[in-house]
């Protein structure tokens, strides 16, 4: 991007985590950021940042608060949809109104954003949107059914949007993660179903401890945010980025080469 106007951006979970330190290193970057959170500070507040309220699940709230930064700002130049979470719980466990929500976050709550911010990006002509996804959108993960669903769904949403976008400069872009250590470990849901007298009890609880000690070890989030950076910067960005732990990052390779079943008896493995 260039031009002597002040970028704006807008980043979706903008209060803690990842998104709260793409929001800081915008902002350094000189930057107008729009922080859009459920948990909404009206302190936080200063002269290159607003913290705005916004459910993503809800259509009438993310309208509203796009309102607010098209009368404030008049523009958005970037947007980076990072808002979500994580439930866990087999498939047998999870009810049809967990995945539903699962689903209505962290799949319609970016396509809404997306809806909302182009017509803006079209007018101004020029734009960029960062979809957050998850190496967890490439693997299916065990115990996490409804999470890879929903990020393997955003990973062809953001295909099939940057496809749509060609005539317009308008720069769609995944960045796939690994581990991170993020709010995403405390604030993650377990299905009901899971807490009662399930069948699969015994490989639950040794997959779940398995996955909070990797992202309690896993990067720190400042790492994302300066790809975040690199890419809202970049002329030509590719349409999708890993980041994380190496090892991460070579199961997706090892998922690429190897016969599906002996990959999925390694994934297995690591989680049980």
């Amino acid at each position: 991007m260039s031009g002597e106007e002040t970028r704006v951006a807008l980043v979706t979970g903008a209060s803690s985590g990842i998104g709260q330190a793409c929001a800081r290193a915008l902002v350094r970057k000189g930057y107008r950021v729009f922080g859009a959170s459920r948990r909404f500070a009206a302190t936080a507040q200063s002269a290159n940042f607003a913290s705005i309220p916004m459910n993503v699940s809800s259509r009438e709230s993310v309208e509203a608060a796009v309102a607010t930064i098209r009368s404030t700002a008049g523009r958005v130049d970037l947007l980076v949809n990072n808002a979500g979470y994580s439930l866990i719980g087999s498939v047998e466990d999870t009810s049809d109104e967990e995945a539903r929500a699962q689903i209505e976050t962290n799949l319609l709550g970016p396509w809404r954003l997306c809806r909302a911010v182009l017509p803006m990006m079209r007018d101004q002509h020029r734009g960029c949107i960062i979809n957050i996804g998850s190496m967890g959108g490439r693997i299916g993960l065990p115990f996490q059914a409804a999470y890879s669903a929903s990020k393997f769904g955003l990973a062809g949403f953001t295909e099939a949007l940057s496809a749509e976008l060609r005539p317009w400069p308008i720069r769609v872009v995944l960045i796939e993660l690994g581990d991170y250590r993020t709010g995403i470990t405390a604030h993650r849901k377990v299905a009901l179903g899971a807490t009662g007298q399930s069948a699969y009890k015994a490989m639950f609880e040794v997959a779940s401890r398995r996955i909070a000690e990797a992202e309690e070890n896993g990067r720190l989030p400042g790492e994302v945010a300066n790809l975040v950076v690199k890419v809202a910067e970049a002329d030509s960005p590719r349409l999708s980025y890993q980041a994380g732990p190496i090892i991460e990052r070579v199961a997706l390779i090892a998922k690429a080469i190897l016969p599906s079943r002996a990959f999925e008896r390694l994934l297995v493995r690591q989680y049980s």
